[in-house]
């Protein structure tokens, strides 16, 4: 398995053997689709939609979610139920430390008496803070949309390219499809140099990557808190 899908055709052997991999790796599989783990997550919670098509996956996934209907609907409704489950797996590991959770945490134990009937807080939109899209000139073969949170927290976040690669137009959110044949997104140049700038407060680092991961240590740190 492993020399038959190594280097970028690594996503295929998810594709060929869902079952032979752990729930630590694999979240879900069904006829149309696989869901991962990234093995070097960008983010707190990083995963990868990979469809199972085999007249799509190794397309370009700005032509296969351009070109078909049908396939483009398919996709959008297994990556909506991908980002609920990141949804939900943000609030577990950062729910805790979250103000806009704690009336929802309080009522789950019972330090806050609900009226008969009353429904339960609805605490933090975390799906609101999850992006889902696809980069416009892909690093792995096989069809993959990208589904992380926005933090980009992760000690696997090690290069300017990285960072860039999920904060510019480079990654073209699944909202956006189908293109037009004459969006800029079908042939990005200079993604990689463009200026650092941090994804929730705008401030502006040139091409300071250190002092950009320092910055973003303290802003995940309030973005939790939110």
């Amino acid at each position: 398995m492993q020399k038959l899908f190594k280097d970028r055709n690594g996503l295929g052997a998810y594709l060929a053997d869902p079952a032979a991999y752990p729930a630590t790796r694999v979240i879900y599989s069904n006829p149309d689709v696989v869901a991962i783990h990234d093995l070097y997550p960008k983010a707190t919670v990083h995963c990868l939609l990979l469809p199972r098509s085999p007249s799509h996956t190794l397309l370009h996934p700005l032509e296969a979610l351009s070109e078909d209907a049908a396939f483009l609907a398919l996709v959008r409704a297994e990556a909506a139920k991908l980002q609920a489950l990141v949804g939900q797996e943000l609030r577990r590991l950062l729910g805790g430390a979250s103000r806009t959770e704690a009336p929802r945490t309080a009522a789950l134990l019972g330090a806050v008496d609900l009226a008969p009937g009353e429904p339960l807080p609805g605490g933090r939109d975390w799906e609101a803070e999850v992006k889902v899209g696809v980069h416009a000139k892909p690093s792995m073969n096989h069809l993959h949309v990208h589904v992380l949170s926005r933090d980009m927290h992760s000690v696997c976040m090690r290069h300017r390219k990285h960072y860039n690669s999920f904060n510019t137009p480079f990654l073209v959110e699944l909202d956006a499809f189908p293109l037009a044949q004459d969006d800029p997104r079908r042939n990005p140049h200079g993604w990689s140099d463009v200026g650092l700038q941090c994804w929730r407060c705008g401030k502006a680092f040139g091409n300071r990557f250190k002092a950009l991961k320092d910055h973003l240590d303290v802003e995940f740190e309030a973005w939790a808190r939110e």
